[in-house]
């Protein structure tokens, strides 16, 4: 079944979603680029999981919105959560940089797949969905200036048609205007990381499968010239010990009954 050698080929870029999927096949050669297509695919996928042929954690679903109250089993629960946060702490790799990288990415269901890479780096992935209003790419330019980066790099991921032009135009022009008014003397930059024409004659296609979109990312944050991860990383090593150790002694005296030593 040509998805199972698609879901084989991807599976280091995490789960694909069913358009994601949709769009390797017709990448194949295997569907046309047609509405009908895509429907037809939601189906069959669909009828797989229901039967068994196709487990249901195979496939990523972004759908579905869920918003719960915070809430633990009980106290062990609660101080196994402190310790996570002590294992997961670290500080921000981008304070105290020249530049500060950001990446914004036209559908929400890449960013799962782009923040593994990035994150690394400590970069942010946007998704290009939440910048349709005018008070969030002013927000975009209060937080550039927010950062005291001199300079902030954002790289803009989106299709090589006429929704991810207007994307990358409008988030251009709108954010470097608020920036020039309330962010004066930081350089807000954007670039299309993908796609370009350069890529679509490269790789003969409109859109990146993921492997791809993965490795042209992974060229492009590190290779950043103005960033020196390095010694910040450094600094976030350094830090992490003594704010374990301290969460540690808190814990400990959490876990002491009432009235203990």
């Amino acid at each position: 079944m040509a998805v199972d050698r698609i879901l084989e080929r991807y599976a280091a870029q995490l789960l694909l979603t069913i358009r994601q999927v949709w769009y390797s096949l017709v990448s194949d050669g295997v569907l046309v680029k047609e509405e009908r297509t895509y429907k037809h695919t939601v189906e069959l996928l669909g009828m797989a999981r229901r039967s068994g042929r196709l487990p249901w954690d195979a496939l990523r679903d972004d759908t579905e919105i869920r918003a719960g109250p915070l809430a633990y089993d009980g106290p062990d629960d609660f101080r196994a959560g402190l310790r996570q946060a002590a294992v997961d702490f670290r500080l921000d790799r981008q304070a105290g940089q020249p530049v500060r990288l950001e990446i914004v990415c036209e559908t929400s269901r890449m960013v799962p797949q782009l923040v593994a890479v990035a994150d690394p780096y400590g970069v942010p992935v946007y998704s290009g969905s939440g910048f349709n209003g005018l008070p969030a790419k002013r927000a975009a330019a209060l937080h550039a200036a927010a950062g005291e980066h001199r300079t902030v790099r954002i790289f803009v991921v989106s299709d090589w048609d006429p929704s991810g032009v207007h994307l990358f135009s409008a988030l251009a022009e709108d954010v470097t205007a608020f920036a020039a008014v309330d962010a004066p003397g930081t350089e807000v930059v954007f670039e299309r990381l993908a796609v370009t024409e350069q890529q679509i004659a490269d790789y003969q296609a409109e859109s990146l499968s993921p492997d791809v979109l993965a490795a042209v990312l992974k060229a492009a944050t590190p290779s950043e010239p103005r960033i020196r991860p390095g010694r910040r990383l450094i600094r976030c090593a350094g830090s992490a010990g003594p704010v374990r150790r301290s969460l540690g002694r808190r814990v400990a005296e959490l876990s002491r009954p009432p009235g203990g030593p």
